[in-house]
């Protein structure tokens, strides 16, 4: 049975993550997808899993390993990493010829939930966060949209104070991390780089395309930079 528009059945999205039913069940046990009714699931969360998590089969790093990945291609130093893990990633990152696969690899540098809030509090959840931009990207703001990252333990109190409530289909998207939140506003303000990463796995088609061809350049780059 399909079910089309805004929901899936169970099969529908087997089909589209390619795991069994039972894994569907259990992705929605954790909160990775949203089950709105027994068997049907939304699809926009679905669509989001797929676009974070690909097929599943590409190895993820670990948060910091990702951060310092996000660091080296923004022509930084990493932060926590040692000389020798530095070197190892300096390494995996110039055989990653993909930008599909390293969007991937970069996945849980942070955990991402969706929000809707009163349009009167947009400005005070933007000022709470680190927010890469659209505009680096050559994109149009959308003053109606926020998407930046928040240190992991701050999230309840921005979300307590601005009465947000989690909705698949909000225009809240927050990016919470253990990273140094400092760290990332630097990695923000030095360059494209992290505002590709975010646009890489968005649902909007020109948006992920745009963040491909950044990430395509930044991993070029990196690769002539490293042959010098």
């Amino acid at each position: 049975m399909a079910i089309g528009g805004d929901f899936l059945t169970t099969q529908e999205v087997s089909g589209l993550l390619g795991v069994e039913a039972r894994q569907v069940r259990g992705l929605a046990e954790a909160g990775a997808i949203t089950r709105v009714a027994r068997g049907v699931f939304d699809r926009t969360s679905v669509e989001r899993y797929r676009a974070e998590r690909g097929s599943g089969r590409t190895r993820t790093w670990a948060e910091h390993t990702a951060w310092g990945a996000v660091a080296l291609l923004s022509g930084a130093a990493p932060l926590g990493l040692g000389d020798v893990q530095t070197s190892r990633l300096r390494a995996a990152l110039r055989e990653i010829s993909d930008p599909t696969e390293l969007a991937l690899r970069l996945r849980d540098r942070a955990s991402v939930s969706i929000w809707s809030g009163h349009r009167s509090v947009i400005e005070r959840v933007r000022a709470g966060l680190v927010v890469p931009g659209r505009q680096r990207l050559g994109l149009v703001e959308d003053d109606t949209v926020v998407d930046g990252y928040i240190q992991a333990d701050r999230i309840a109190d921005l979300v307590r104070r601005c009465r947000l409530v989690e909705d698949t289909t909000g225009s809240i998207t927050l990016r919470s991390t253990s990273m140094d939140i400092d760290f990332i506003k630097s990695l923000a303000a030095l360059n494209r780089t992290l505002a590709a990463v975010d646009a890489a796995t968005s649902l909007d088609p020109r948006e992920r395309g745009v963040g491909m061809q950044v990430l395509l350049g930044r991993l070029e780059l990196f690769r002539e930079n490293g042959r010098r």
